[in-house]
């Protein structure tokens, strides 16, 4: 197992590198860097210019549009994306349903969806949870009963991430409650713009409204927006979850999250405190070890081995270091980790209160990510998943 990276993917990360610092807009990387909130614009905006460079399907294979880039390509590309200052790519269209097109898709779904995710026009939204269906996803029961060239979508979907900007949405709908609950699940692409569709945003304790709730009455979904075969949902479903617990593991933004912990604990003077400093190298360790994990399955599949389907252990080891950095920035700005409160931010008031401007994110940060081990399959599931799939036990 080789972790050295080669003269040429070094090169390949120089020219991303170089790149990114040319077209990232400054005041979206200052965001980013600050913790601050991005609008749907500033998402957007980032996804348009890495659309227009072909690089917002950066996991695509040439055949439908992307680079064509290996597993290492790809991670470098993350990687300077994160360490420069980009907004994280909203996954849920170029890393999560377009996936899922390309490998079950009919030729049509893919000439019509592919070009509007791959040029981040299209805005997409992920319909799996439900009230009393999270982490046991074969209990959704939004219907949907086909009727002639048509199916009529009857349900409801919750913890909706960013469901209001939503312009198109994909589900798992119940079309049979015959035989096993996994055996009765399809997988369907609905407009949001479509009569019946409701999207209802739940207000977090950070003050955000970053989820929603969607509700769908008599929605009139065509019978070509079905992916791949009826009933059979459910293996569609595990092949994106296989890509969204990947990406929540975001080792790339951790690193820029660290020195971001880094830089506010020396402004608030407790870098100095052993204690203190002892966390954070407690938490780099952490990092370089999640690091060195992915870097062993990018080694096992650019030798052509098969990698460790270590999926779910990468969601769970992610999710939980997301937790302790925002512990840590929480505990670096002290009582001056000011609870988010947009128009004040906007205003910019709290530049002038004691000078501590960079703590007022913080515990918006700190409540947000208090989801993390819970979406994409709870940690206590993964954990079982990984006994099993992984421990053979």
């Amino acid at each position: 197992m080789d972790l050295d990276f080669t003269p040429e993917q070094q090169a390949f990360r120089a020219d991303i590198r170089a790149w990114v610092a040319a077209n990232l807009p400054e005041d979206i990387a200052h965001k980013v860097h600050n913790g601050l909130r991005q609008s749907r614009d500033d998402m957007q905006r980032w996804a348009r210019i890495l659309g227009s460079k072909g690089w917002l399907g950066y996991g695509w294979p040439k055949e439908f549009g992307g680079p064509g880039w290996d597993a290492i390509q790809r991670h470098l590309f993350e990687e300077e994306c994160a360490l420069a200052g980009a907004p994280r790519i909203v996954p849920f269209g170029p890393v999560m349903v377009a996936p899922v097109i390309m490998a079950f898709g009919s030729p049509e779904q893919q000439k019509k969806f592919l070009p509007g995710i791959a040029s981040g026009d299209v805005w997409w939204s992920q319909g799996y949870s439900e009230p009393g269906s999270g982490s046991d996803l074969a209990s959704v029961k939004t219907r949907a009963i086909r009727e002639g060239d048509k199916y009529i979508v009857n349900g409801q979907k919750t913890w909706t991430t960013l469901g209001q900007y939503g312009e198109w949405i994909f589900c798992l709908v119940r079309t049979t409650t015959e035989g096993k609950p996994q055996t009765g699940i399809s997988f369907l692409l609905i407009d949001m713009k479509s009569p019946g569709v409701t999207v209802r945003p739940i207000v977090l304790m950070d003050g955000e409204a970053e989820v929603n709730e969607v509700f769908f009455d008599n929605v009139e979904v065509p019978i070509e927006n079905l992916v791949g075969q009826e009933n059979q949902g459910w293996t569609y479903a595990k092949y994106l979850l296989a890509h969204e617990r990947t990406n929540i593991a975001d080792v790339n933004r951790a690193k820029r999250e660290l020195e971001r912990l880094k830089r506010i604990a020396a402004a608030e003077g407790v870098y100095d405190d052993p204690r203190f400093r002892d966390q954070i190298a407690l938490l780099e360790v952490d990092i370089v070890a999640l690091e060195m994990m992915v870097l062993r399955v990018l080694s096992a599949q650019a030798g052509g081995k098969k990698a460790l389907d270590v999926a779910g252990l990468l969601k769970i080891r992610g999710s939980e270091i997301q937790q302790r950095y925002t512990e840590l920035l929480m505990l670096a700005g002290g009582p001056f980790s000011l609870p988010f409160i947009e128009d004040a931010m906007e205003a910019g008031w709290q530049g002038d209160y004691v000078g501590a401007a960079h703590c007022a994110p913080l515990a918006a940060n700190y409540l947000n990510t208090r989801k993390t081990t819970i979406y994409g399959g709870s940690n206590e599931v993964q954990r079982n998943i990984v006994a099993q799939t992984i421990l053979g036990v």
